[in-house]
């Protein structure tokens, strides 16, 4: 049976009784979970005794499948000791663990799942490490947030399949790791905003980022951040990759909030592509950030993400 051990930390501006008791009520789990995003209408149930050992959090939905999770040792405020039982889209145990850890005043969750796949998925290893790494990731940004601020700056719609195209871009091509990607773009887009204003390109079409690849293994991107241009300007840029996408249709879901938080409408896409069995083209997906900071709180950032289909 291939074994699997994936674990993400967050530092959390709390103590660690606090950071327990919220993390040890599954009451409140829907407030913070990464994975009920893409099915807000799934059917959960939480068993009476909440924050006691023995109790249950249970979820059943079409998109996000099914399953339950329980306390097996609550030892405050150090660590939660739980199984994971997955039912759908296929069955299987796993052990969860929080561990905090007291940091001056404030606390450091460090989120663990451990398991073992059937020995038929055994292929399935690298990828299911990243990905519940990710949803881990995203878990944590959310609960953390809420926890220090009472509020979590992340709204995701869905849109559906709508044309886009044609459309063309300059931009810095880069490679980073996911934990990278929010300083890797950041640098890329200071470095692509330089590059538009010596050579005195058009800026007005609107920021973009594409994403040309995502090495599951790896867990690593390949992007271009830029700028949405007309094509008569493709040629005429030094030092800039161009990208470009024919008129078609792609599938779209909107985030409003934080760009911390955009893994939330990538998740959302992609797994609501899955469930309908969307066929993705291979020319890349892409977001574009319709507002932009300084001049749009964080709160009210709007950004649209684009899966693009065969046509």
């Amino acid at each position: 049976m291939p074994r699997f051990h994936v674990q993400r930390s967050i530092q959390i501006a709390a103590s660690p009784e606090q950071v327990f008791d919220r993390v040890a009520d599954f009451n409140t789990w829907t407030k913070w979970s990464p994975w009920l995003l893409a099915e807000p209408e799934a059917q959960v149930t939480v068993t009476d005794n909440a924050r006691n050992v023995g109790a249950v959090y249970a979820w059943q939905g079409e998109v996000v499948g099914a399953g339950e999770i329980e306390h097996l040792r609550l030892d405050r405020p150090h660590k939660i000791e739980d199984e994971i039982r997955f039912l759908r889209p296929f069955r299987s145990r796993s052990q969860v663990v929080f561990e905090l850890q007291p940091v001056g005043s404030e606390t450091q969750l460090t989120w663990h799942m451990q398991g073992s796949l059937p020995w038929f998925m055994f292929w399935m290893k690298p990828m299911m490490q990243t990905f519940i790494g990710m949803d881990y990731g995203r878990g944590l940004r959310m609960l953390k947030e809420w926890i220090e601020t009472g509020n979590i700056q992340s709204q995701t719609t869905i849109t559906g399949v709508v044309p886009v195209g044609p459309l063309h871009m300059l931009g810095v091509r880069d490679q980073c790791a996911v934990a990278d990607v929010s300083k890797s773009m950041e640098a890329a887009f200071k470095k692509v905003s330089n590059l538009f204003h010596q050579q005195n390109l058009p800026t007005d079409g609107g920021m973009i980022s594409v994403y040309h690849r995502f090495d599951m293994k790896a867990g690593t991107f390949d992007y271009t951040s830029g700028y949405v241009v007309p094509e008569s300007t493709l040629g005429q840029a030094d030092q800039l990759t161009s990208w470009s996408l024919p008129a078609s249709n792609a599938f779209c879901v909107k985030h409003i909030g934080s760009y911390h938080h955009l893994g939330n409408a990538w998740s959302v896409a992609n797994q609501i592509a899955r469930y309908k069995k969307l066929k993705q083209c291979k020319l890349g997906t892409f977001e574009l950030y319709r507002t932009t900071p300084p001049e749009t709180p964080d709160a009210e950032l709007l950004t649209e993400i684009y899966l693009p289909l065969r046509s």
